[in-house]
């Protein structure tokens, strides 16, 4: 996939490029942009990609100027830190409206949004518009249990009843509520776009957890977060660095 990113805070724009690569590392990020005349300029001499990721205020004003000097069609992802141009930004191309600080599960989802929008277009004759509005109109699918093996038998695991998951030695476990552990076929990357993203969090690279799993948070300085678990984990758990800012939206939402 040809993507754009237009976006005039530098580490803002390196960030989303790798948590893109993060999801799918084949995806081509064609140009980083960082106001309107440089976007209207290399629109109107290059092949349109894919998709755009659009912050709405550019260093030269805001993105929306675009669509009014060229006939843009495009799909956009916008990503910005201000609530109010939704109505707006929902009116020239949008398939998802993304709030900073960008979270990796939202990305993920307004993606997967995209293709389902991209296959349907191709499908039949209905217009983007027309196929936008209906995929608003849906609640997102999330998985409510899994399939896991005891022994020569099979049973099915709620996911209501599952409190974290974490990944040791390239094998991914379920923990429940009453802890009980056991293996699934599902990576911590497959897991981020099947679960509700209000109910669990990938809090580092080996560990997603249920904000109901969450006992304590305890707050270190320089940033460090500390969480005690139900059930206890043997090891300390800690918040990634980098997913500090994150995480606490993710608890304030």
């Amino acid at each position: 996939m040809r993507v754009i990113i237009i976006e005039d805070e530098q580490l803002t724009a390196q960030r989303l490029e790798n948590m893109l690569h993060k999801y799918d590392a084949s995806i081509e990020v064609a140009a980083t942009i960082p106001s309107v005349a440089e976007a209207i300029e290399w629109f109107k001499s290059n092949p349109d990609p894919e998709l755009a990721f659009m912050d709405i205020h550019l260093e030269d004003g805001q993105c929306f100027s675009i669509f009014e000097n060229i006939n843009l069609q495009v799909p956009v992802i916008f990503t910005t830190a201000y609530d109010e141009y939704t109505i707006k930004a929902f009116k020239v191309n949008s398939v998802d409206y993304l709030m900073k600080p960008l979270n990796y599960d939202e990305l993920v989802q307004a993606i997967e949004k995209f293709k389902r929008v991209h296959a349907q277009k191709h499908e039949g004759p209905h217009g983007l518009e027309n196929l936008l509005q209906s995929l608003n109109r849906k609640e997102p699918e999330y998985k409510d249990r899994f399939l896991v093996s005891i022994g020569s038998r099979l049973r099915t695991i709620e996911t209501a009843d599952i409190n974290y998951f974490y990944s040791a030695e390239k094998i991914t476990f379920l923990v429940t509520k009453d802890n009980q552990r056991f293996p699934i076929d599902y990576s911590l990357d497959k897991l981020a776009t099947t679960l509700n993203p209000k109910e669990y969090y990938r809090i580092n690279r080996q560990m997603m957890v249920k904000l109901l799993a969450i006992s304590n948070i305890h707050v270190y300085p320089k940033g460090k977060i500390k969480l005690d678990l139900v059930p206890a984990m043997k090891e300390e758990v800690f918040v990634s660095l980098d997913k500090v800012v994150e995480f606490k939206d993710w608890l304030g939402k």
